[in-house]
């Protein structure tokens, strides 16, 4: 907290321009590359349709309301990760600051994919790849160097539309949250659904569609005795619905002071899911068709990630009916699906830098950007990138979003138990309230499922090695790159705030608790900051003759 005597200024924070705005930017940041390639293969391999059922439970008991609780953690605090956990209090900035750089480390490789699947868009017209799309993606495309130490070999194909990404990002995210990030998200999402909805529409009509369709939901209900299932939902949940590490912090803390929590993160979390089914329907249906093409089962034919997106899919493109169709909607649903998501990680770097300096939007986002932009071309855009990409991506999401999740779930309803007091939050401005069973689940079927997945991920990682990779490679930008992140956030912490941080200028206004709009189904808005308990909550207090609720 500041120091300084003088009173404190009263500059307002950016906000969404309105509700829909938030849903749909949230929307876009949930839905990713995950939805479209991991999802239908995760749902394949623990039991098909059977695999529903723990994936429903683990959204209700784990996804929607870690969701919950970011958005309580940024709403009422009013800040991007560091200073809403500097709020909540001093010692715990640097939970935020992890938050922070393991977003930025996304966010760098991230532009690589979107860029491989923008070419990839316009290879689909012509079928660039050939007979052989695996040679073409590894040799041709990407020119995968033998030797996995990193160069400066620069590949065109990749660089240049890397470039291009990190133009059109500078524009969004210098524009701002209503001009920019709002404007990007309301023309996106639609665009991607459209797109989605036709390919999958076309992928129905292939022959051997059906038979993809049946692979994957016919159910096994006996894996649904085996934990390792269960802890895959709970993974696919975590993983899709961009929680634990900053975005939906940052996103909340747009929102206005009359605003319903709960009920926005429901509409979030069930859209995300949904349109994860979708995607399932759309590829395996794909997958079907290629299986029957090759007069082989539909088990040989299923794969995920970089193999699903840019060797089955380019394979089924060249085979199939309206080919050409099929690969520019499915290569350019991943580009919009891609550019919203990277939209929300670098903003929660942008929002955070500028929170702690003080700086304007354009100059933090001209910083940010050209630090991000230069690091992933220099890094990602050459014939070792790929490797690197491999390894950061591993370690960053599975070491570093669950291990910080970890930790401010633990800190937050154990250590300084103030989970309490964001109940009471998220209560006082939503329609659709949360109680006991909502602290139990955030206070002890979370930390005991991010546990086990952290723990069970590091004890692989450490016995097994990564993906055939030298140690030292792993070592190097897998290990030695999560701890630094770790190391870093403790001494971003340390620095001091400048004196015209947001700490200072907002400390005042955003630490009230927002009032409740009357139409989002309660009566009494909650105002003002009340007597504090033992362990430091607020108690609100209401008021019903505030002139200015909700500027």
């Amino acid at each position: 907290m500041s120091t300084n005597t003088a009173s404190p200024q009263r500059t307002s924070r950016e906000q969404w321009g309105g509700r829909w705005a938030f849903i749909f930017a949230a929307i876009g940041s949930a839905v990713g590359l995950g939805n479209i390639w991991r999802f239908p293969y995760v749902a394949y391999e623990n039991g098909g349709g059977a695999f529903i059922v723990p994936y429903l439970v683990a959204l209700l008991t784990a996804g929607i309301p870690l969701l919950f609780f970011d958005y309580a953690i940024g709403h009422r605090f009013k800040g991007s990760p560091p200073l809403a956990f500097r709020r909540l209090t001093r010692w715990t900035e640097s939970i935020g600051w992890w938050q922070v750089l393991i977003c930025f480390v996304i966010g760098v490789y991230y532009a690589a994919i979107i860029a491989w699947a923008a070419m990839y868009t316009f290879f689909s017209v012509t079928k660039a790849w050939g007979d052989d799309p695996e040679a073409f993606f590894f040799g041709d495309y990407l020119q995968v160097a033998e030797d996995v130490t990193p160069n400066l070999e620069f590949v065109p194909g990749v660089f240049w539309p890397m470039l291009a990404t990190w133009v059109i990002l500078l524009v969004i995210l210098g524009a701002g949250v209503q001009k920019g990030i709002a404007r990007a998200s309301l023309v996106g999402i639609p665009v991607l659904v459209v797109m989605f909805v036709v390919l999958v529409i076309v992928a129905l009509t292939l022959p051997g569609a059906l038979q993809g369709l049946d692979a994957l939901f016919t159910p096994n209900w006996s894996v649904l005795t085996d934990p390792s299932v269960w802890i895959a939902a709970y993974g696919q949940i975590f993983f899709s619905l961009s929680v634990g590490f900053g975005i939906m912090i940052t996103y909340s803390s747009y929102l206005k002071r009359r605003t319903n929590l709960t009920g926005s993160g429901l509409m979030v979390g069930f859209s995300n899911s949904s349109f994860e089914i979708l995607a399932g329907i759309g590829v395996f249906a794909a997958l079907g068709f290629m299986a029957q093409a090759n007069g082989v089962a539909v088990a040989d034919v299923v794969s995920n990630g970089i193999g699903l997106a840019f060797v089955a899919f380019p394979t089924i493109i060249s085979q199939a009916p309206l080919g050409a169709l099929i690969g520019v909607l499915f290569f350019a649903s991943l580009v919009f699906a891609g550019f919203t998501s990277l939209i929300s990680i670098l903003e929660v770097v942008v929002s955070a830098v500028k929170d702690k300096l003080g700086w304007s939007r354009w100059t933090t986002v001209i910083v940010v950007v050209g630090i991000s932009g230069a690091l992933s071309l220099l890094l990602f855009s050459t014939t070792s990138g790929i490797n690197l990409l491999d390894v950061t991506d591993a370690f960053a999401n599975n070491f570093g979003i669950v291990g910080a999740a970890l930790v401010a779930v633990i800190v937050v309803s154990w250590l300084l138990r103030r989970l309490g007091g964001m109940v009471d939050h998220l209560n006082a401005v939503s329609s659709f309230r949360v109680g006991t069973v909502y602290k139990v689940l955030v206070a002890v079927v979370m930390p005991i499922v991010l546990a086990y997945m952290f723990i069970a991920d590091v004890v692989k990682k450490a016995t097994e090695g990564y993906g055939g990779l030298p140690a030292w490679f792993v070592g190097t930008f897998g290990w030695g790159m999560s701890i630094a992140l770790i190391v870093l956030a403790i001494v971003l912490a340390l620095l001091p705030w400048a004196p015209n941080s947001a700490l200072h200028r907002e400390y005042n206004e955003n630490l009230e608790p927002a009032p409740v709009d009357a139409h989002e189904g309660l009566g009494v808005a909650w105002e003002g900051v009340g007597e504090r308990h033992p362990h430091g909550a607020h108690t609100a207090r209401p008021r019903t003759d505030d002139p200015q609720r909700g500027a």
